[in-house]
């Protein structure tokens, strides 16, 4: 599939496959202030939460809140993520089946940032837990191999890293599997769209890196005109993704681009060692970019429920443009209130992370 534009490039700019961009003049001009709701009308549901998911006496570690928000500044970059349940879990008193991780691993310039999430099957019993679990089980994989992924961050050995979290990505959705098996539930219920962020505390080391399984958006907003960075399955169904060769800027010293390294068959894992047998991959092709950052520049890594309003109505794209391309990134709750500007038609939970760099 190709990336659907959410506002037509200025004609003065040739199009740019996989790139949309968004300026205050493609869309109605939005108040100063947050507000409710944007788009041709109200969403359906009520803008606050109604209904609380059913509680199992024996199962409290189980439930979720309905919102998780988090923030934090290592480095160059100011972090805020956020996972919020949708309109339509918040009316059927379902649990949000979105999770959020965030981790520090290391101290100091050595310490490695990951924001983790992860979206559980639609309709599945045990949807959230296994979105949860996703999340635990990646978040242990890449802070035991935390200082090599480090050390190949700021060296940009862009095939060790692809190889290696691809690997650790597998591994952790194998675990999904087993837990499947051990609790007689189908695995195909018993799954999980997953999205990572790596962010070195170096402040010398702008290099942020995306991997992941399955559906959601990252975006960039540089200059207030968003850029689609995610990489997209071809139209093929061979596997293969397509991603954007990159600007000068996403190369190195020596010329070499931190993109993905497309069709380079796999080493053996530089990582944590691989156990006896290894899982079967994911039927979802794995996603993977590194890019080096501007400053200035706002990096947002999301789930579906808001990659998809994103890229399909304007009025947001204009919207978070104009709150986010402030020379000082928002505070938690400014996040909280632009994050959650809801779209008629799109219902669902909402997780997304931004990195604003200094």
């Amino acid at each position: 599939m190709s990336p659907a534009p959410a506002v037509p490039v200025e004609a003065a700019e040739p199009p740019v496959p996989g790139r949309y961009a968004s300026r205050e003049t493609a869309a109605p001009a939005a108040s100063s202030g947050a507000v409710d709701y944007l788009g041709s009308g109200p969403p359906t549901y009520d803008p606050e939460p109604t209904a609380l998911p059913l509680a199992d006496p024996d199962g409290l570690g189980e439930l979720v809140p309905d919102t998780v928000l988090d923030g934090a500044r290592y480095g160059a970059c100011t972090l805020r993520a956020l996972s919020l349940r949708g309109d339509s879990a918040r009316y059927r008193g379902e649990p949000r089946r979105d999770s959020l991780l965030t981790a520090r691993f290391g101290s100091g310039e050595q310490a490695l940032v990951l924001v983790a999430m992860a979206t559980g099957t639609r309709g599945a019993p045990g949807a959230h837990l296994a979105a949860a679990e996703a999340c635990r089980w990646i978040a242990r994989a890449v802070g035991r191999s935390h200082q090599r992924l480090v050390a190949d961050i700021r060296a940009a050995r862009r095939g060790d890293l692809k190889s290696g979290l691809h690997r650790l990505t597998d591994r952790s959705l194998g675990r999904l599997r087993a837990s499947a098996a051990e609790q007689g539930v189908a695995a195909e219920g018993y799954t999980a769209s997953l999205r990572c962020l790596l962010l070195p505390a170096d402040p010398d080391c702008r290099t942020r890196v995306f991997f992941g399984v399955g559906d959601g958006g990252l975006f960039r907003l540089r200059d207030g005109a968003w850029q689609d960075m995610e990489p997209y399955p071809s139209s093929d169904g061979g596997g293969a993704l397509i991603d954007d060769p990159g600007s000068p800027a996403d190369r190195t010293a020596e010329g070499d681009r931190l993109t993905a390294d497309l069709g380079i068959p796999a080493p053996p894992s530089p990582f944590e060692p691989a156990p006896d047998s290894e899982p079967d991959p994911p039927r979802e092709p794995f996603r993977f970019r590194a890019s080096v950052a501007r400053p200035g520049d706002a990096l947002v890594m999301c789930t579906a429920g808001l990659a998809d309003p994103l890229r399909g109505e304007p009025a947001l794209c204009a919207y978070l443009a104009r709150r986010w391309s402030g020379r000082t990134p928002p505070g938690l709750a400014g996040f909280l209130a632009d994050t959650q500007v809801r779209v008629k038609g799109y219902a669902d939970d909402r997780t997304a992370a931004a990195v604003w760099e200094a």
